[in-house]
């Protein structure tokens, strides 16, 4: 379990115990008008797309910023902009304008649960966006979608039995009450869901925990993705948690050694993804990525090449958002806010620097990626966006680190690729090129001009 704000209204994952059946009205949203599709003329059939290299197919996605069209409050956002990736900070209070500086400078454009003590006017004047778990005091256009709950696959489990009411650490969850095995956690999802205000033109998201991704079955799971949410994430914080390596001994076969790396931060997509694909429909799914030390029980800190290892990995496997949890309960430097006080002096300027290239990058990452096989060894995501193609790459897991060799697809042959932030070109040869990575969470991302 993830540890939770301790000076909040209810202590451990009982925060979300905000929800109350209190739960007020919403500001009217402009309607978003409906997206007009150009007419196929009569006697003029639709002209097939370019071809691509070596005839790449799509990976399958949820549409990109288009899929916000759908929404009126994050059309009228500017979701459905190419320019814009959201990139969220976990269950902040947003008081006073430097608190919004702070997190601005480093990156932050979305608030993803706030303090009810937070100024949702001061958010919207600064062009910040929030998804909050209720409608807040002065809240309005900021607000572009709700937040469901959190981690009800964890402390209710996978069933619907009737539900108390109560978060953990309030009383009994589930009716009947057994203690070795919560199984309402459908009924938390919809009842409090059916709180919400609806109609508002809001999306709906929640966050799951190793419910969802470890102890569950692909049944239990997939209804936790698919019957309540437009937009989802999943947190298992491989680098820091005592006992997330434990479960993925015991239930998924993650070798101890291979455990604490960037590629099983993707394999979070990729879990969500399977499960989200199954009704044959797609939502976007966001990346969960600590910055700190989450938990008293844990034994250190995320580094900052992990940190950043830990968002492009999920960038590969087809983040739509990053949201980074910013509390340390645990280690020498406890705290609510890592991306702003001492305690987050080492990751700050790991998230500013990964948040910068995401920005720089949105119109690329908001493409739809391009299957392409460059070789073992080789975890990669491959882009294309004004007649450039856009490589992200790191190495697999269980992959050895070093040299590795890429092919590229057939008819894409430079004489050599752009290595970006990196000041430097690597030479191709007959469509091949080779290039190193030190760590195993070492990235690299490559410009190809055809």
């Amino acid at each position: 379990m993830r540890a939770r704000h301790p000076v909040l209204i209810v202590a451990g994952l009982a925060m979300l115990g905000l929800l109350w059946a209190t739960l007020g009205m919403s500001p009217d949203v402009p309607p978003a008008a409906a997206p007009e599709r150009e007419p196929v003329r009569s006697g003029q059939p639709a002209q097939p797309a370019p071809r691509k290299p070596d005839q790449l197919k799509p990976v399958p996605w949820e549409g990109g910023p288009a899929y916000y069209e759908r929404f009126p409050a994050t059309a009228a956002a500017g979701w459905t902009k190419p320019s814009f990736f959201p990139i969220g900070v976990w269950y902040e209070s947003v008081i006073t304008q430097d608190d919004v500086d702070k997190d601005r400078a480093a990156g932050i454009n979305t608030y993803v649960e706030l303090t009810e003590t937070s100024d949702m006017a001061l958010i919207r004047q600064n062009g910040m966006f929030a998804i909050p778990s209720k409608p807040l005091a002065g809240f309005g256009a900021e607000t572009v979608a709700w937040l469901i709950t959190d981690e009800a696959d964890m402390w209710a489990g996978p069933g619907d039995d009737g539900w108390t009411g109560n978060f953990p650490g309030q009383g009994p969850l589930c009716i009947p009450d057994d203690p070795h095995k919560e199984r309402c956690g459908y009924t938390v999802m919809k009842t409090l869901k059916d709180r919400l205000p609806k109609g508002d033109g809001r999306p709906h998201y929640a966050n799951y925990g190793k419910g969802v991704m470890i102890w569950q079955t692909d049944k239990q799971a997939a209804r936790f993705v698919n019957d309540y949410t437009d937009l989802v994430s999943l947190d298992v914080y491989w680098y820091t948690s005592h006992y997330a390596c434990e479960d993925a001994q015991n239930w998924l076969k993650i070798p101890a050694a291979e455990c604490r790396k960037a590629t099983n931060y993707g394999l979070l997509l990729d879990r969500q993804r399977r499960l989200d694909a199954m009704d044959g429909r797609r939502q976007p799914i966001y990346a969960f990525v600590e910055v700190g030390w989450p938990a008293p029980e844990d034994e250190r800190n995320i580094q900052p090449d992990e940190l950043k290892g830990a968002v492009v990995n999920s960038l590969i496997h087809e983040a739509r958002g990053v949201i980074y949890f910013n509390h340390s309960f645990g280690g020498p430097c406890q705290t609510q806010h890592a991306l702003r006080d001492s305690c987050g002096q080492r990751t700050r300027p790991a998230v500013t620097e990964v948040n910068r290239q995401i920005r720089d990058l949105a119109p690329v990452l908001n493409t739809q990626s391009l299957d392409h096989d460059f070789g073992p060894g080789l975890d990669t995501m491959l882009k294309e966006h004004d007649g450039s193609y856009y490589l992200f790459a790191m190495v697999k897991a269980g992959a050895r680190t070093g040299p590795h060799d890429f092919t590229l697809p057939a008819g894409l042959s430079p004489s050599g690729v752009e290595v970006l932030y990196e000041n430097r070109t690597v030479p191709v040869s007959g469509g091949r090129f080779t290039d190193s990575f030190e760590r195993e969470n070492s990235y690299h991302i490559y410009r190809i001009r055809p």
